[in-house]
């Protein structure tokens, strides 16, 4: 159990649920404080991270399920927003809100200086749109991909 501070200054337990990846077995090397701070820097602007997150990004990227549950603005989506901008692949971010997930979309492009890291997919797009989509996904270009 951890605490976060919320908007209004209240301190609330917030609930942090580890297990392991199912048949992982592979040892991770995991990046420093220093490393992960440097990284919420140059990809997102910020100078640091609000409680709990760094635990719960390690916790990721050491490749541990991880359930989180903090109250709204809290700072979930950056818990895998960085993870995924610094680690290889592409994030898939199930969301049933068509404004939320273009508002995630815009919010991660605000931060990057390329408009293909992130995008969503959903029935708001025509083909067109669709085709630049999967082109950026197939060419590795795209870290988080929204879907409804």
């Amino acid at each position: 159990m951890a605490t976060a501070k919320t908007a209004t200054g209240t301190t609330k337990k917030i609930a942090i649920k580890k297990g392991s990846a199912a048949g992982s077995t592979v040892k991770k090397t995991l990046p420093t404080h220093n490393d992960l701070a440097a990284q919420l820097q140059e990809q997102f602007g910020f100078d640091g991270f609000k409680d709990p997150q760094e635990e719960i990004i390690q916790s990721l990227l050491s490749g541990t399920d991880t359930f989180v549950i903090m109250p709204t603005g809290g700072g979930k989506s950056l818990c895998y927003q960085l993870p995924a901008v610094i680690s290889p692949g592409v994030a898939i971010v199930v969301s049933p809100l068509i404004a939320l997930m273009k508002n995630q979309v815009d919010l991660v492009r605000s931060y990057s200086s390329k408009d293909d890291v992130a995008h969503f997919l959903n029935s708001t797009l025509n083909k067109g749109q669709q085709k630049i989509v999967k082109d950026d996904l197939v060419a590795g270009r795209t870290k988080l991909l929204y879907v409804a």
